[in-house]
């Protein structure tokens, strides 16, 4: 699918406008900004080691994140120069993670090696092959992990951690960045093409799945501890239902471009033809 002149000034103006407000607002550092010294081990428990080593593997796969997403980025400015931005801050999410694992005793550096060395065994792979369904998922998981990261901020808080709490805040905001970069790029689609964008964007919630699902070590054991993940109805009602206000759209409107789009894929399948959708 090609792209007009005038989204690809609007996507390079969201990005610049995302990049100005990163440099003054939102930059930290692991060291200077994280309050450290008030490290307090006896708050140590083993749902929080299992909580920060998920989100750390998940984190981890910033290469195949980054690498996959230029390829169908790289030839507009906006968009690639975000996925480069964005690695570079889920670089530090996973690096003040790694950070906290091995200053609090929860794992050593033995265990914590290991349990990289698994996640480098694996790769992640584009779920969705085009850059308009990338977009819709980049969205949605953004925002689900803004979710999860801000109830893990909350705890903390309440539990007086000031570590962790301080640690989440800063990732959460990050990722709300990111969540908002990608709704706006969203956006420019829906002003495109709305009806096939809606088509993508159903499509996209009806296949989703967080990245670490198949990669993570003992991955649905871990969603047992009390904040790794989100349940379904969690992403229904934070993640899905508040995206859709924000783009103008309801449920049932991506309920029936979910149909309509089953319906054309089924008639094109019978006349042997392939699947539409797949040059966005």
């Amino acid at each position: 699918m090609a792209v007009s002149a005038t989204t690809r000034e609007k996507t390079y103006r969201a990005y610049m406008e995302f990049f100005d407000k990163a440099e003054r607002n939102r930059r930290w550092h692991w060291l200077d900004d994280v309050p450290w010294d008030k490290l307090d081990t006896t708050k140590n428990r083993e749902e929080t080691a299992i909580c920060l080593e998920t989100f750390c593997g998940v984190e981890l796969y910033v290469p195949d994140y980054t690498a996959n997403g230029f390829n169908l980025t790289r030839e507009i400015f906006g968009h690639a120069w975000f996925q480069a931005n964005w690695g570079y801050e889920e670089s530090k999410h996973a690096l003040v993670f790694r950070e906290y694992l091995l200053r609090s005793g929860l794992r050593t550096l033995e265990q914590y090696d290991d349990y990289e060395a698994k996640i480098f065994a694996k790769k992640w792979h584009l779920p969705f092959p085009t850059r308009r369904r990338m977009t819709c998922y980049g969205a949605l998981q953004e925002l689900a992990t803004y979710q999860i990261y801000a109830n893990q901020r909350e705890k903390y808080k309440a539990e007086g951690n000031d570590v962790l709490h301080k640690i989440f805040f800063l990732v959460s905001r990050d990722e709300s960045a990111h969540y908002g970069f990608y709704r706006r790029v969203l956006q420019f689609f829906f002003e495109e093409d709305y009806d096939g964008t809606l088509a993508d964007l159903a499509h996209v919630v009806y296949h989703f799945r967080m990245p670490g699902v198949g990669l993570i070590p003992e991955y649905d054991d871990r969603l047992k501890t009390e904040g790794v993940g989100i349940t379904s109805q969690q992403f229904l009602s934070d993640a899905v239902l508040p995206m859709l206000r924000k783009l103008g759209t309801t449920r049932p409107d991506l309920v029936r471009a979910l149909r309509q789009k089953r319906l054309e894929e089924q008639a094109q399948s019978a006349a042997g033809g392939a699947p539409s959708g797949q040059a966005a």
